[in-house]
């Protein structure tokens, strides 16, 4: 396996830097949107087909398919020379956070939160949580990992495995955690979000590699559709904070009450990554992105699904959005806690 560099100022973008600041300031302009200009956001909720908004899904799939077309399938194969890594990062993603996300979701909304929040808005934001837990990090944890000296190849190796098997692993698990903590909701429409979101962005970035050819000319292609992500990711939040406006001004202590469980969850699920790997005497070049990995989450499937299966003005919508709120800055302590401790580990194995 090589080795990455050690990360430099400009390995984290200027967009990616500011993520929370750009979120925040899209909040405000939704708000702002819908007060003064309720028509333009209720016109693009309207534009409804089968339970999906045309409007969110094709800025959903201007933030996920330029993060598909990174995903290399080709480099899989490289798992055996490292499987500890990986084992951590499947453990944590697929049979531990989901449930764990679900677990707090309930304790906070159901008991410790219950006289602040109605029971149906409770159930709402329960919704968002799971959503976030079920979806693994799929691009920014490539920012990450650099900004550790994480090893690229592996990195790649991890993220790759996830995809795979978030295809068929998702969907029943949402529908599973959602139907054990007694939300509704229709598998038709979640089946068909998971192929929107997930299959369909997939393919079209396996076959966009294989137009591309070599690696130089998909980074290139990737550096030039980057900032659709950024793009997309701002006006779903604008869209979305339009349509809750009025129940943020009302209850601005939700935003706050949100992210309490996502906090927890973070941080939790790092430490049990991280000192799993501490254990396994995992390299910590590889260490330090598998604990990223079981950390993050990809929020836009999560924003995307919620929008599906919920609705635009539902609380589980914007319980997605106040994940990506909250996740870079907590990132940015864990990226900063992991190179700390960089000397605890093994430099390799």
């Amino acid at each position: 396996m090589s080795t990455t560099p050690a990360p430099t100022d400009s390995a984290i973008g200027f967009f990616e830097r500011y993520l929370t600041v750009w979120i925040a300031l899209a909040m405000a302009a939704g708000i702002a949107l819908g007060s003064f200009a309720p028509g333009v956001v209720n016109a693009i909720a309207a534009a409804e087909v089968y339970s999906i908004n045309l409007v969110v899904a094709v800025l959903i799939w201007a933030m996920v398919y330029p993060m598909m077309v990174g995903v290399d399938f080709g480099a899989v194969s490289g798992v055996a020379r490292q499987p500890k890594g990986l084992l951590v990062t499947l453990v944590v993603n697929w049979l531990i956070k989901p449930f764990t996300m679900a677990f707090l979701a309930v304790l906070f909304f159901d008991s410790l939160f219950a006289p602040w929040i109605a029971p149906e808005d409770a159930a709402q934001y329960t919704a968002g949580l799971i959503l976030l837990g079920a979806a693994p990090c799929t691009a920014m944890v490539f920012v990450w990992s650099q900004l550790t000296r994480g090893d690229a190849t592996y990195t790649l190796v991890q993220v790759s495995v996830n995809d795979l098997i978030m295809v068929v692993a998702f969907a029943p698990i949402v529908a599973f955690l959602l139907g054990v903590t007694e939300i509704s909701v229709p598998w038709s429409t979640l089946v068909l979000a998971t192929l929107l979101y997930v299959v369909l962005p997939l393919i079209a970035g396996l076959i966009t590699r294989s137009i591309l050819g070599g690696q130089e000319a998909i980074d290139a292609f990737k550096a030039r559709v980057k900032p659709l992500s950024i793009i997309g990711l701002i006006a779903t939040v604008v869209i979305l904070f339009g349509l809750q406006g009025e129940v943020i001004l009302a209850k601005p202590m939700v935003i706050a009450l949100i992210a309490v469980p996502i906090l927890i969850q973070s941080y939790g699920m790092f430490a049990l990554a991280y000192g799993a790997a501490h254990v396994l005497k995992v390299p910590h070049r590889i260490a330090a992105p598998c604990a990223m990995i079981a950390t993050s989450n990809f929020f836009e499937l999560a924003v995307a699904v919620a929008i599906s299966l919920f609705g635009l003005h539902s609380g589980a919508a914007l319980a997605t959005v106040v994940g990506v709120l909250v996740e870079v800055p907590v990132m940015l302590s864990l990226v900063a806690f992991a190179n700390r401790t960089r000397s605890r580990f093994p430099s390799h194995s």
